[in-house]
C-alpha cells in the first residue's frame, strides 16, 4: 500500500507518533508543532494501513470547529464520509449517547437541552420558590456552583455540608434545581456529561457495547480536560481499548473554568505501557521567540518536558516598551501597527494586540478610532457593548433624564429588587392610557396604591434610588459619579458575587468605565466626538459622556471578512497564530493577575498563560508595560511583570530608554524590585503588619512599602480583595 501521503508531510516524531503500536499513546506536542495534523494522520493509519474499521474510531475535541476541521481533513485521506466515525467535542458525543439510550438515562425521549440562560432563569425560579433573597443569594452564584460541582463529577449527595450554613444552602438549592430539571425533563450541558458517564459506569452490558465497538478512542487538547471528562475517557476505553491523547501541559490555561492539568501527567499512571512521543520542533516561530518562551516556562516545577526548537531563522529580538501609561502604550502600539502596515504592504488581520483583561481593550479601541484603523475584539464584544458597561450606562442615563424609557426598563429590576414581569407591564399599561414616560407611570401607581404593599415598596425604592443618587453625584467630577453610581446602584456588588472569571471581568470592566470617564474629563469637547464646541458648551459632562459612549458603541466593529487588527485576551488567542504580536499590560498584579501572584498553583497558570502569548507570534513580538496605570479604579505605578525578568536580556531589545518615574526593574540590569528592606524610611502612618482601611477593599494589613513623598506606595493583603500596591496619596488609607 502506499503510505507516501499520510508519511511524507510529516517529520521523524510526527511519524513515529502517527505509526505507533503502543495501546496507549501520549502525544506531548508543543507549540505550533503539528498536532492537528499528527491526530488526522493517525486516523488515516489506522483505517488505510491497519485496517481499523471507521465505525470503532471515536475522535474528541473541545470545539465544533476542530471537529469540523478534523472530519474534513480525515475525508481527504480517506476518500469517503467520516459518517461511520463519531467525531465531536465531549458534549456533541456525550448527547449522542444520551439521545441514543434515553431510557437508560431515565429521560425523555423528547428530553430538552438548557443553555447558559435558561439554566439560570431555572436557578432563579428554583430561588423563589425556596423563598431566598436573591439579592443575598444571586442565581449566578448557585449556577457557577453547580456546574463547578458536575464537572467535578458531584451530586448533592456526594458533597460534605459541614458546619458552613452558605455551603449547605448552595447544596439545598442544588438539590432543589436538580429535582427540578427532573420532573421537567430537561438537562444543562454540565449535565450532559455527567449523565453520559453515569449511563456507561452504571449500565455493565451498554459499557462493554461500546469498549467493544470503540477500540481506538483519540482526544485532543488533552490538557484542558476536567475531571467528569477524564472520568468518562477513563471509564471508556477501560483495559482493553486503544487510547491516543495529544496535549501540552505548557498550554494548560483553563483551571478557572475546570480543566485540571494534572490529568494528563497522570496519564503514564493511569494507563499501563504508555509510549510517550514528544514533538518540540517548532513551525510556527523564529528562534529568538522560541527562545525567550522556553526561558519564561522553564520556571514552572512539575513539567513533563519539552524543548520548542525551530531550523528557521533566529529572527529579530523581541521588542520591550516601557510606556509612560496605558494610554501611552496604546498609541505606541498602533502606531507600530500603522508602521508595519505601511512598510510591508501586509494585512491589518496579520497583527494582534493581547491583553490579560478584558478591560484592557477600551483605550486600543479609543486608539484605534481616533486613527480610522477598523478592529475587531475577537471572541468578545467591544468596550461599550458589554453587558455591564449597558447596565452602567443606563443607570447614568436615568439619572440624567427620568424619563429614558428604554434605561427604565433595562435596570429597574437589575439587580433583583422584587419588582416582577406582572408590576412591570402593569407600569407599561398605564404609561399606554396616560401617554407618558415608566418614570411618571411607577410614580402614579405608587401614588394611588393600587398595587400590592410589597410591589409599591419595591417600586417606591427604586424611585428613591434614582432621586438619591441624582442629587448626591451633581456636585463631583464625571469619574466620580460613575464610581458613585457603579457602587451605589448595587452592580459591583451583583457582579462580585458572580464566580469565577467572568465574573472578575466584569468588576474590572466597570472600573475601567470609571477610568474612562478620569481621561474624559480634560478635554471635554474634544472627548465629545460628534459635537462641535457650542454643542457642547449648555451640557454637562455626564450627558457628553454618554453622548460619546453612545457614539462608541455605534460606529461597531469590522466584520469577521474584512480586514482588521485583531484585539483579544490572551485566553482568546490559543490555537491562533500571527505574524506579529502585541502582549501588553506586563506588569504584576496585572500579567500576572493580582489573584494569582501568592498562589503557587495560580502562579504556574499565569506563566503558561505568557508562554501561549508568546507562541502566537511568527516572525515580531512586542513586549510592553506602563509605569503607571490607572487599574481597577486606583493609580499604579507599574513594577514590571516578573515574566519579563524571565527572558535573557540578549534576547530583547528596549524600544527607547525609559524616564523613571516610578524607578522600574530594568529587563536588561536585571535588578530586582525594590522592597521594604530597600526602603530607608516607611511612609508617615503606615507600618509592616499594620492593619489599614479601605473604602472599597475594607480591610487589610501591610505587607510592604516603597518610595517616599507623593510616589509613596504600599502593598496591602485586604480580606476580601487579596493583595493590592496602592499609591498612598490616592488610595484613601486609613490606619485602624
Amino acid at each position: 500500500m502506499d503510505v507516501t501521503s499520510i508519511l511524507d508531510p510529516l517529520n521523524d516524531e510526527q511519524r513515529t507518533a502517527v505509526t505507533a503500536e503502543a495501546r496507549a499513546l501520549l502525544v506531548l506536542a508543543g507549540a505550533g508543532s503539528g498536532k492537528t495534523r499528527v491526530l488526522t494522520h493517525r486516523i488515516a493509519w489506522l483505517i488505510q494501513v491497519q485496517n481499523v474499521s471507521p465505525y470503532s474510531v471515536l475522535a474528541v475535541t473541545f470545539t465544533n470547529k476542530a471537529a469540523d476541521e478534523m472530519r474534513s481533513r480525515i475525508e481527504e485521506f480517506v476518500g469517503s464520509s467520516t459518517g461511520a466515525m463519531w467525531v465531536g467535542t465531549f458534549h456533541a458525543i456525550a448527547h449522542r449517547l444520551l439521545r441514543q439510550h434515553w431510557r437508560e438515562a431515565g429521560l425523555p425521549q423528547s428530553f430538552h437541552i438548557l443553555d447558559s440562560e435558561d439554566q439560570l432563569r431555572t436557578i432563579r425560579r428554583v430561588v423563589k420558590a425556596l423563598e431566598l433573597d436573591e439579592t443575598r443569594w444571586p442565581a449566578k452564584r448557585f449556577q457557577w456552583f453547580i456546574n463547578t460541582r458536575k464537572d467535578e463529577g458531584q451530586r448533592p449527595a456526594h458533597i460534605a455540608g459541614g458546619n458552613d450554613p452558605i455551603h449547605a444552602q448552595m447544596i439545598h438549592v442544588y438539590t432543589a434545581y436538580q429535582e427540578a430539571c427532573e420532573r421537567s425533563g430537561v438537562v444543562d450541558f454540565a449535565e450532559l456529561l455527567l449523565r453520559a458517564h453515569e449511563l456507561l459506569r452504571d449500565n455493565e452490558r451498554l459499557l462493554a457495547h461500546y469498549r467493544d465497538r470503540f477500540g481506538h478512542v483519540l482526544v485532543d487538547e488533552f490538557q484542558d480536560i476536567n475531571t467528569i471528562q477524564y472520568a468518562f475517557v477513563r471509564l471508556l476505553v477501560g483495559t482493553s481499548g486503544t487510547v491516543c491523547v495529544v496535549g501540552d501541559d505548557d498550554q494548560s490555561i483553563y483551571g478557572w473554568r475546570g480543566a485540571r492539568v494534572e490529568n494528563i501527567r497522570r496519564f503514564t499512571e493511569h494507563f499501563p505501557n504508555v509510549c510517550t512521543v514528544r514533538l518540540d520542533r517548532n513551525y510556527r516561530s523564529t528562534g529568538n521567540i522560541l527562545a525567550a518562551a522556553n526561558a519564561v516556562i522553564a520556571n514552572n516545577g512539575d513539567r513533563m518536558g519539552k524543548n520548542l526548537w525551530t531550523s528557521d531563522e533566529e529572527g529579530d529580538p523581541l521588542r520591550l516598551y516601557a510606556a509612560y501609561n496605558e494610554h501611552d502604550e496604546a498609541q505606541f502600539v498602533v502606531e507600530r501597527i500603522r508602521q508595519w502596515f505601511d512598510e510591508t504592504g501586509g494585512k491589518r488581520a496579520d497583527c494582534a494586540v493581547l491583553y490579560r483583561s478584558n478591560a484592557q481593550s477600551r483605550v486600543f479601541e479609543e486608539v484605534l478610532i481616533n486613527h480610522k484603523i477598523p478592529y475587531r475584539v475577537y471572541g468578545g464584544l467591544r468596550f461599550f457593548e458589554r453587558q455591564e458597561i449597558k447596565d452602567a450606562l443606563a443607570y447614568l442615563r436615568l439619572l440624567e433624564n427620568h424619563n429614558d424609557d428604554p434605561s427604565f426598563d433595562r435596570v429597574v429590576n437589575f439587580p433583583t429588587r422584587g419588582i416582577g414581569a406582572r408590576t412591570l407591564e402593569q407600569v407599561r399599561q398605564l404609561a399606554r392610557e396616560e401617554n407618558c414616560s415608566l418614570w411618571q407611570a411607577s410614580k402614579m401607581l405608587v401614588q394611588q396604591k393600587k398595587l400590592a404593599v410589597r410591589t409599591i415598596t419595591a417600586l417606591e425604592k427604586f424611585l428613591l434610588l434614582i432621586s438619591d443618587l441624582a442629587v448626591a453625584i451633581k456636585s463631583l467630577s464625571l469619574c466620580e459619579q460613575i464610581d458613585h453610581v457603579i457602587q451605589g446602584s448595587g452592580l459591583i456588588e451583583h457582579y462580585n458575587a458572580e464566580k469565577g472569571e467572568r465574573g472578575v471581568a466584569r468588576v474590572e470592566n466597570l472600573e475601567e468605565l470609571v477610568n474612562a470617564g478620569r481621561g474624559f474629563e480634560p478635554d471635554l469637547v474634544n472627548a465629545g466626538r460628534g459635537f462641535e464646541p457650542d454643542d457642547v458648551e449648555d451640557m454637562s459632562p455626564l450627558a457628553v459622556f454618554l453622548s460619546h459612549a453612545a457614539l462608541e458603541a455605534g460606529e461597531g466593529q469590522a466584520e469577521e471578512w474584512e480586514d482588521c487588527v485583531q484585539l483579544m485576551t490572551m485566553h482568546s488567542v490559543k490555537g491562533l497564530e500571527f505574524p506579529l504580536v502585541f502582549v501588553c499590560g506586563m506588569e504584576d498584579g496585572l500579567f500576572p493577575h493580582q489573584r494569582s501572584m501568592n498562589d503557587p498553583t495560580g502562579l504556574e497558570e499565569e506563566r503558561r498563560l505568557c508562554y501561549v502569548a508568546m507562541t502566537r507570534a511568527m516572525r515580531h513580538l512586542y513586549l510592553s508595560y506602563a509605569e503607571r496605570r490607572r487599574m481597577f479604579g486606583n493609580d499604579n505605578i507599574g513594577v514590571p511583570s516578573r515574566f519579563l525578568r524571565e527572558i535573557p536580556a540578549e534576547l530583547v531589545h528596549e524600544v527607547r530608554p525609559r524616564v523613571q518615574i516610578s524607578r522600574p526593574v530594568s529587563v536588561s540590569s536585571r535588578r530586582s524590585v525594590p522592597s521594604a528592606a530597600a526602603a530607608d524610611v516607611a511612609p508617615p502612618g503606615f507600618k509592616l503588619g499594620a492593619q489599614v482601611s479601605h473604602p472599597r477593599f475594607g480591610e487589610g494589613v501591610i505587607l510592604n512599602y516603597e518610595g517616599a513623598g507623593a510616589q509613596a506606595r504600599v502593598q496591602v493583603n485586604f480580606e476580601r480583595a487579596g493583595t493590592k500596591w496602592l499609591v498612598i496619596s490616592y488610595a484613601n488609607l486609613e490606619v485602624i
